[in-house]
């Protein structure tokens, strides 16, 4: 399996419970209507606890950035499933559409997307 990791900003203009909103009843349903067209196999969003614990973690860290205001992970089977997906006409398409409905509530030139290979280091659940 192979992640797209992306982490996100809020658009400035929004405020945490727009964004939280929109991000989570709007375009995560949206994703999901499109997620066999891309071949994608799951979705997670994880959003941006407001907690006094994240200030403490950037201090300890000495961290001089904030942190993202949240986490979208997507998972694919293979790098060629997701050249499949993404690829074909309907993919380029729904990519073209993802990107467009992100604009409501991603600051995208603050926001990073990549993509990983998950190593398991442990799991006690």
């Amino acid at each position: 399996m192979i992640k797209l990791t992306y982490a996100l900003r809020k658009r400035p203009d929004l405020s945490d419970a727009e964004f939280r909103r929109y991000w989570q009843d709007v375009h995560g349903p949206f994703v999901a209507t499109l997620a066999k067209t891309v071949g994608a196999r799951r979705y997670v969003q994880s959003q941006l606890l407001d907690t006094a614990i994240n200030e403490v973690l950037r201090q300890s860290r000495g961290h001089a950035i904030k942190p993202f205001d949240g986490v979208t992970e997507i998972w694919w089977d293979s790098e060629e499933s997701f050249m499949a997906g993404n690829g074909s006409p309907e993919g380029l398409k729904a990519g073209e559409q993802f990107v467009k409905d992100e604009s409501n509530f991603v600051d995208h030139a603050n926001s990073v997307s990549f993509i990983t290979r998950e190593h398991e280091v442990f799991n006690f659940v």
